[in-house]
This record gives structure tokens, sequence and C-alpha cells, in this order.
């Protein structure tokens, strides 16, 4: 079981976040302060920490450098994200910028606990007088295959796929990521996006550099100007200070606008011209400056149909598209649903120090069959909360909240579809029936949350489908 250390001065907040973190396996220790945790033991103590950037007395970056070799995760609203990319380049694992989701959370929590340097565990294990480990048994190894590793076929950086569709996409990102040019990533939501931007992040000459990930359809349409270009002082009531947008945050690295089909069409106009010239203006300043960043824009929308629309620029289309990635859907790439599955029952062993959960064969038949239609995030609450339910052993059905898989039809069914018989449902098909059937006695936010996809998004494709919401 993983120990973190958990420091945020909202009560609400605190609380849900030690909840949360408690129901996948860790051990949380809260506190509301840098001092409350200093005077609660050893800061060195922990695998994890997990800061909020403003806390009461010393803001959270100061924790970086303070507490051993764990690796500290910040928090941080919009406004303080400079911050945070500062301590990034003091030795921060990473940062995660408000609002986020816990399945974000979740993911880079797992992340930072797998690569993490070693812990109090194995501190403990290295003190003097600590009792050594037994030598591992000599067994011999046998001969390597010429080539690279099997693996790489199946994983790249994290990413998991072995299908064709994912291999195509592994060898996009090889060929795009040394590359300073600007990449478009295209997919339903779910698929990934934002994991395979790190990705690109990770594999390019600016691996040691911030990666600033910026949700446009989180920002109100009022601020996000500022937000992403600065402020200037003065630049309008209230503004007392100069403020250096997400854009100056990510000086040197990679800038990821994700959602970007939800950017208004006056802040498109200014992207553009960043895009063009490499220079930022903040707003109300008379001056630009210039900014070396790599963009990665992301979005589920259809860009080019939004331009010939007139929702969405263009000629900002054709810049951002001089590179383009579409990530797959789950349902176009068979055996990779079992592969994501097996991969994070695997990290999740390592991270909460389990025994390995493996799946059972009807579960995993279940898994390769299921539609998916929040797509690989949808996958991994199933797989969070199986492991939650599963005492020991294997993960069933009931585990996952999976119906079992039809089975095959017979000839005689076959034949009938082979001469004109519709196939079964589309995923579509699935999506209405589902909310048609569980509307009445669960809430939005559980409809979505059971499909594996935001509010935003269900709400999206009720108006798409001509499905409303009941009266009450």
């Amino acid at each position: 079981m993983s120990r973190i250390l958990l420091v945020e001065d909202e009560v609400v907040i605190r609380t849900e976040l030690r909840r949360l973190l408690a129901r996948h396996g860790h051990e949380v220790i809260e506190a509301g302060s840098i001092a409350e945790a200093e005077a609660d033991g050893d800061l060195g103590a922990f695998d994890l920490v997990l800061a909020d950037v403003r806390l009461p007395g010393a803001p959270g970056t100061e924790l970086v450098g303070r507490c051993g070799g764990a690796p500290v995760v910040l928090m941080t609203s919009y406004a303080t994200v400079k911050a945070a990319v500062e301590a990034v380049k003091r030795g921060a694992a990473d940062y995660l910028s408000k609002p986020f989701d816990h399945d974000e959370l979740l993911t880079l929590v797992a992340h930072h606990l797998a690569v993490a340097r070693p812990g109090p565990r194995a501190a403990a294990e290295s003190a003097p007088g600590a009792t050594p480990p037994a030598p591992p048994v000599s067994v011999p190894a046998p001969s390597a295959p010429s080539g690279p590793p099997a693996c790489d076929d199946d994983e790249l950086e994290g990413l998991v796929g072995g299908s064709a569709a994912m291999r195509e996409v592994f060898a996009q990102v090889r060929r795009v990521a040394p590359s300073e040019a600007t990449l478009l990533l295209l997919g339903e939501s779910g698929t990934g996006k934002e994991t395979l931007a790190r990705v690109v992040h990770r594999l390019s000459p600016r691996r040691h550099l911030p990666f600033v990930p910026v949700r446009c359809a989180a920002i109100p349409e009022g601020l996000i100007e500022g937000e992403l270009f600065g402020v200037e002082r003065g630049a309008f009531p209230g503004a007392l200070a100069a403020r250096a947008g997400l854009c100056e945050a990510a000086e040197g690295g990679t800038l990821l606008l994700d959602e970007i089909g939800d950017l208004p069409v006056k802040v498109q106009a200014r992207l553009l011209r960043f895009l063009q010239t490499g220079e930022v203006r903040r707003v109300g300043a008379s001056r630009a400056r210039r900014v070396d960043v790599r963009v990665i824009a992301a979005t589920h929308r259809d860009l080019a149909e939004m331009a010939r629309g007139g929702s969405f620029r263009s000629d900002l289309y054709i810049r951002l598209r001089l590179h383009e990635i579409r990530l797959p859907p789950l349902r176009e790439r068979p055996g990779d649903a079992v592969r994501i599955a097996e991969s994070l029952l695997a990290r999740l062993a390592r991270t909460t120090g389990r025994a390995p959960l493996a799946l059972s064969p009807e579960a995993r038949a279940a898994v390769a069959a299921a539609p998916w239609p929040g797509n690989v995030r949808e996958l991994e609450n199933a797989v969070h909360r199986a492991v939650v339910l599963a005492e020991r052993g294997a993960i069933e059905l009931g585990h996952l909240g999976l119906d079992a898989p039809p089975r095959p039809p017979a000839p005689a069914a076959r034949a009938a579809q082979r001469d004109g018989e519709p196939p079964s449902d589309s995923l579509e098909d699935y999506f209405r029936r589902f909310v048609l059937e569980h509307q009445h006695e669960l809430t939005e936010t559980e409809i979505a949350r059971r499909l594996g996809i935001s509010r935003k998004a269900l709400w999206e494709r009720r108006q798409r489908l001509g499905i409303p919401r009941p009266r009450t």
C-alpha cells in the first residue's frame, strides 16, 4: 500500500480527495498546511506528496526538495500555474491544473508511483542494520532475440496498444515527436488524446521543459484570452498586477490546447497570430514578447466541418493540421481493450502493493466484446472499480459491471444476417438504449460516469441524437 501525503487547506476538497485515494488502495495522511504536515511527522516518509500551491503560511512549492525521494505533484488553479511550472523546473514531479477530474488525478498518481525514485520502504531496506533482501535465484537468461524488444510494438511510453491501428499511431508519433512542428490530435472523448500529447512531449527534445495542458472548455469565455496570453497591470478593473499567461508559462516546452474546438472565435485570431509569429501580447500591453513553445492541439470535434460552417477559422485549422494524428476509438482497436485492462491491473498491483489480479475467462471475453462508448476512460473506470471490489484472485464480470458477451449466432442466424438482416446495435443505438433505460433512475452525472464520458459530452450526444432529458 502506497503512503500519500495530501496537503490541501480546503477541508471539503481534502476530504473528497482522501476518500478517492483511499478507495483505490492508498494510505493517505492529510494536512492543511506545510507546518501541519511537518508537525505530524517526517516529510520523507511518503511514497508521493500531493499539495495545493496556495496554502496558508508557505506555498506548496516549498515542499519541492524537502520530501526525500518522494515525487511532489502540485495542484494549481490557472492563476498560479506559472508558479507550478517554475516548481517543475526546480524538481517537482508534475502538476494538475484545476479543475481536474478524478480519473486524471488517479492516472497521474499511478504514473508517478510507478516511476518514482526509491520511497521510504526502499530507504528503510538500505538503512544501516537493515536486513538485506535475499539474493535472487539464479536462472539462466534466455538468449535475447535480435531487433527491438517485443513490447515496443504494444506500448509506447506507457500508451498501450497492439492493434494495427495503434501501431500506425505509434509510427506517426515516432516520426513527428522529434520535430518542432505544430500537431493536431483528433479522436472521440476518452480515447487518450492528452496521454498521447504527453508521450509526444516525452519523446521530443523538450522533454525536460514544461508540459502545460490547457482545457479550453474549462475556462470561461471572458477569461480565456487573459489566461492564454497574460494580462498587464491596469488592463481592466481588477487587474492589479501584471500576470503571465499560459503560453509564457510553457516557455521552452510544450503547450497542449485541449478541446480547441471550444475556443472562442475572437481568441482563435490571436492564437493564429501566435502560431505565425511566435509572439504573445498580453491583454492591455503595447508590445509583444517572443515565446519559444511547441503547440499541440486536441479535439473530439470535426474541425473541418466547423471551418466550413464558420464557427472555426479555416486559416487556423490549416495551420494546426500541419501534422495530424487520429486516435481510433476502442471499438476500432481489436484486442486492445484486454491489453489495456491487463496493463492497468499490473500497474495497480505494483503501486498498491497488492497481489496481482487477473481477468477471469468470462471477464476477459466481456472486456473484448464490450462496445466501450466512453473508450479508454470508461475501461479504466471499470478496472479501477473492479480492483476495489475484488478481494483476491480473478476479476469477475460482476466486478467490472459488464454483462456476459452474447454467444455466437447459430449457423442459421449467420445465414439470415448474410441474407440482409440488420447487424447488432451500433454505438449510437447502444448509447440511446442505455440513456433511455436509466435516465429516470440515475442523475446525469451518474449516467455520464457509467458511460465513461463527461456531462458535457453526454449533453452534446443527447442534442445530436434528439434524446431530451425527462421532465421532473
